[in-house]
Parts: structure tokens; C-alpha cells; sequence
């Protein structure tokens, strides 16, 4: 009997997988600056360059969300939902 998950990713799950990657690092940057700032806040040591960090990250994830959502609806063929 073939448990549900004993099974490899298809063609199809790598691609979506790989076309969300530059949106998925943009924010993991941003997740990583959130917890810098959340750690400067605690030692009472926030610098401007942590807020301009933030700042950076978060244009960042939304560029990165607006030019996905782009290649999504260039693509010819079956969408997938995120």
C-alpha cells in the first residue's frame, strides 16, 4: 500500500516551486531583518540602519510579490493556487 507521501514532487510542483523562489528568499530577507530589529529593540540598541533594513526588505518582498503575480498571468497554461 503507497502511503500519501512516499512519493516524489512532480515536474509541475518544481517549477511553481522554483518560479516562487525569488519571492520566497525576498522574504526570508525581510523575516531575517524583522528579528534583527526585534533583538536591537530588546537590547534597547535600534539603530536607523535597522529600520532602513526593514524598510529595504519590505520593497523588496513587494516587488518580488508584484512581478510573480506577473509571470503568473503571462503564462500560458493551468494556474496553480499559492
Amino acid at each position: 500500500m503507497r502511503d500519501e507521501f512516499d512519493f516524489e514532487p512532480a515536474d509541475a510542483d518544481l517549477d511553481a516551486i522554483e518560479a516562487e523562489e525569488p519571492l520566497i528568499s525576498a522574504e526570508l530577507v525581510w523575516l531575517d531583518a524583522e528579528i534583527t530589529l526585534l533583538a536591537a529593540i530588546d537590547r534597547d540598541a535600534v539603530s536607523d540602519l535597522d529600520h532602513r533594513r526593514v524598510r529595504r526588505a519590505e520593497a523588496r518582498v513587494i516587488r518580488e510579490t508584484f512581478a510573480h503575480v506577473a509571470r503568473l498571468t503571462r503564462t500560458p497554461g493551468p494556474r496553480r493556487a499559492a
